[in-house]
């Protein structure tokens, strides 16, 4: 388990928490727990992988924080008795694997393992795309496509001759675009749609 430098915990369950905490730590594992997400962003860490329990829109706000921070760290979701489409969508929305919660400690361990074993052979730019794609998902078939058109350099005026609509509807799904992806300037919305692979 040297793979597991730190693990983050994020779980409102006070309880469970608490006796994920004491599985991990008795087995050698560094873990922080975090009541929220809210919690996190305040203190955010240097590195680990984050275990954070899947509630709506928890990996959303998570991949969301991420984001904002500049920092990338593999994300593995966990809920109780979750179904074939609860853990799709996390997946989809940037969690490298899930878990099934109560697990045992050596199976916990066991897929703790796996997981860091498999972020780290996706590297950071996978993990970046992974999480790049989370966030253009968001967006509608329109937004998409004026995103297309930033990343390639076009104008308001072109991208709107492309799509056949006016330069100011252009900017205003331009507008909406961006808070969706949580991008300040034009030049973090191209990135995010070169890291997603939108573009080339």
């Amino acid at each position: 388990m040297e793979l597991i430098s730190n693990l983050i915990l994020v779980d409102a369950n006070m309880r469970r928490r608490a006796t994920i905490s004491h599985v991990l730590s008795g087995g050698g594992i560094h873990v922080e727990p975090f009541e929220t997400i809210e919690e996190l962003t305040a203190a955010w860490p240097r590195a680990g992988v984050v275990m954070v329990h899947d509630h709506a829109g928890a990996i959303d706000t998570l991949v969301a924080s991420m984001a904002s921070h500049g920092d990338w760290f593999p994300i593995i979701a966990f809920s109780e008795e979750p179904d074939a489409q609860r853990i799709v969508r996390a997946i989809l929305d940037g969690a490298i694997d899930y878990i099934a919660w109560p697990i045992s400690p050596e199976d916990l361990a066991t897929s703790l393992g796996t997981a860091i074993a498999r972020a780290e052979s996706l590297g950071n730019a996978k993990l970046r795309e992974v999480m790049a794609r989370a966030r253009v998902e968001r967006l509608t078939r329109r937004e998409r496509e004026v995103l297309g058109g930033v990343a390639s350099g076009l104008s308001n005026r072109l991208i709107g001759e492309k799509l056949a609509i006016s330069p100011r509807t252009v900017e205003i799904h331009r507008a909406n675009m961006l808070t969706k992806l949580g991008a300040n300037h034009t030049s973090d919305a191209i990135r995010i749609a070169i890291e997603a692979a939108l573009v080339n």
